[in-house]
């Protein structure tokens, strides 16, 4: 019964509203530059990803984890540089992709990315696992996502179930939308206009971009009455990807459905005042139920943030991520 009922995170006390612990890392949190070197996956379709990666120091580590971001955000973002230092620092490689059009190059077909594309994902771990490999190969791999990348990992993870590369020992997803119905809900109130106003931004600068190389496929007019998700998923997501609209988007892109496949010990914190996230978006009788997927529902944390002021400059959801991955690997090793 993996419900985790007590969470080891105290927020610090002016970090306690959820809205403030959601800003205060994105504005202040400053990581240490970390010697990334960038590299493009070509796919199947025509299209690109690029990531960025680090090779642990020890060669005989001999572990690779794969870090996936939120909505609008790229390697760049301070929580995916301080999860690759905090995992760096202790052995590992560390893969950090940007999703198509998030690396600062547009990609090249009209799609983008969306909560749900697993088999982006599943390229860019292949890739990593054959390509960046040291001799003899890895011998660990483990997934961490976030927001977004958190619902993308929770479903990739269960999806594939016991069909997972036999060195994937287990995953952490945080803050992770995994109903997306009741996500969009939740960012639809008032207190959440000014995330929504930022997201439908740079969302627009990117159409604005694709409606000039595909003339007649994108229609921009009246884009600024637009204020929540699910107007925008319906009018662009959906027809983009192959769904019918928002709410088939929702039903067929959200892990939550998913969760009773997860086969490998994977991790979900959200906390209980994020502000992106819906009731529906914390599923303890999956949890209860399981035997390999673990929920910790903190208090405090708000939207990806989990702040600890300490010298070491690590965040609460770094250490947790490395200590979870690592505290599961004798379990990994009798499955």
């Amino acid at each position: 019964m993996p419900l985790i009922e007590r969470s080891s995170y105290i927020s610090p006390w002016w970090l306690q509203n959820g809205h403030a612990a959601t800003i205060y890392p994105s504005m202040f949190r400053r990581t240490s530059p970390l010697p990334f070197r960038r590299e493009r996956l070509e796919l199947p379709d025509g299209d690109f990803v690029d990531f960025d990666y680090l090779i642990a120091e020890d060669p005989e580590a001999r572990r690779l984890v794969t870090l996936s971001h939120g909505l609008e955000g790229s390697s760049a973002n301070g929580y995916i540089q301080g999860m690759a230092g905090a995992f760096w620092q202790r052995g590992w490689s560390v893969l950090a992709w940007n999703y198509r059009s998030c690396s600062g190059v547009p990609n090249r077909l009209l799609r983008m990315y969306h909560s749900g594309a697993t088999e982006d994902l599943d390229l860019v771990l292949a890739h990593g696992m054959r390509d960046l490999a040291p001799r003899g190969g890895w011998r660990e791999t483990a997934l961490v996502g976030f927001s977004l990348g958190g619902n993308l990992t929770l479903k990739y993870m269960a999806e594939r179930g016991r069909d997972l590369p036999r060195q994937l020992s287990g995953a952490v997803a945080f803050s992770a939308p995994c109903d997306l119905k009741s996500s969009s809900e939740a960012l639809a109130a008032p207190a959440n206009r000014v995330y929504m106003r930022q997201f439908l931004k740079e969302l627009e600068t990117k159409l604005a971009e694709k409606a000039e190389r595909f003339p007649g496929l994108i229609d921009l007019q009246d884009f600024k009455r637009i204020r929540t998700f699910p107007e925008f998923d319906s009018r662009f997501t959906a027809p983009f990807h192959g769904f019918r609209d928002a709410e088939d988007y929702y039903r067929q892109a959200s892990s939550r459905p998913l969760l009773a496949r997860i086969r490998r010990p994977t991790l979900l914190v959200n906390a209980r005042n994020d502000p992106f996230l819906g009731p529906g978006c914390y599923p303890e009788e999956e949890a209860r139920a399981s035997k390999h997927f673990f929920l910790e529902t903190p208090m405090h944390g708000g939207h990806v943030g989990f702040a600890r002021i300490a010298s070491d400059g690590c965040y609460w959801s770094e250490l947790r991520a490395v200590d979870f991955i690592d505290a599961r690997r004798r379990e990994y090793a009798r499955l």
